[in-house]
């Protein structure tokens, strides 16, 4: 064999890889959105973690054992990283893993919002390579591997404004009671620069919605969990998008700040400069 067919031969068998992948990510996402979506506005059990609005319910962990299942069943010796239970909490450096949020919105989920999903990623070197997002109540499924990125089934690409004037973005990841002169400073540095923000208490939504183009950005100063973030960053850079961090480098799932847009550059420019004065106006 000669070394272009070993060459074509081993991206073929990544490429096979990357889709078996993603095809366990989707089945082990709607196995735990379906575990949600049948305790959803019913009496749940709920606990409270670190402050008095960050919840955990019986669902998550449920959802999260059944994720766990569906991923072992087919890669039994992959690092699995999650929110609940004693997954694991760092995102190996190499090699291939998986990184999970059972529910992702657990706040609206306990207030019957319809605003949650559960969030499967592949990783690979710390990279996403394939991922899905099922927000069961929403009747929508987002999912990026090796074919593209679709929801529901249909090819999706970033908005294509330039506009900053007539574009959305929303401020992501709560910020803590303490961090609150932060929060002033993300609305008004948002508000200032963009024509509307939203803010949906979910940030896999968020993100994914960037990559259906419904949303001209999503940016936070603060460093996010990568169980709320890697699967709709994937995704967003697949539909076109580019996600950085703070410096305006390359995001990774360690990175401070998160800042995620279209790709136009003036709408990027925008909202890293939007990030940044976040940072500067926290004080």
């Amino acid at each position: 064999m000669s070394n272009r067919d070993r060459d074509e031969t081993a991206a073929q068998s990544e490429v096979d890889a990357t889709a078996q992948r993603a095809t366990v990510a989707t089945q082990a996402a709607t196995a735990g959105a379906d575990i949600a979506q049948n305790a959803f506005r019913t009496d749940l059990d709920i606990e409270y973690k670190d402050g008095k609005t960050d919840v955990v319910t019986q669902s998550d962990r449920d959802a999260q054992d059944a994720v766990i299942d569906v991923i072992q069943d087919s890669f039994p010796d992959d690092p699995i990283v999650g929110e609940e239970n004693d997954a694991l909490k760092a995102v190996p450096e190499e090699g291939p893993a998986w990184i999970i949020d059972p529910i992702d919105g657990t706040n609206n989920y306990v207030n019957e919002i319809r605003a949650f999903g559960t969030a499967v990623a592949a990783v690979v070197d710390g990279e996403p390579v394939a991922a899905t997002n099922v927000f069961p109540a929403l009747s929508d499924t987002y999912q990026f591997g090796p074919d593209g990125v679709f929801r529901n089934g249909e090819a999706l690409s970033v908005s294509d404004r330039t506009d900053a004037e007539a574009s959305t973005v929303c401020p992501t990841y709560w910020w803590n009671f303490d961090q609150r002169d932060e929060y002033t400073a993300a609305a008004r540095a948002l508000v200032t620069r963009f024509g509307d923000i939203r803010r949906f208490g979910c940030a896999q939504l968020e993100l994914a919605m960037v990559a259906a183009g419904a949303l001209e950005g999503v940016v936070t100063n603060r460093r996010a969990n990568a169980w709320d973030t890697v699967a709709g960053v994937g995704m967003i850079r697949e539909a076109g998008g580019v996600v950085t961090d703070l410096e305006g480098e390359h995001w990774r799932h360690d990175s401070d700040g998160l800042v995620a847009s279209n790709g136009e550059s003036e709408i990027h420019e925008e909202v890293l400069a939007a990030a940044r004065a976040i940072e500067g106006g926290a004080n």
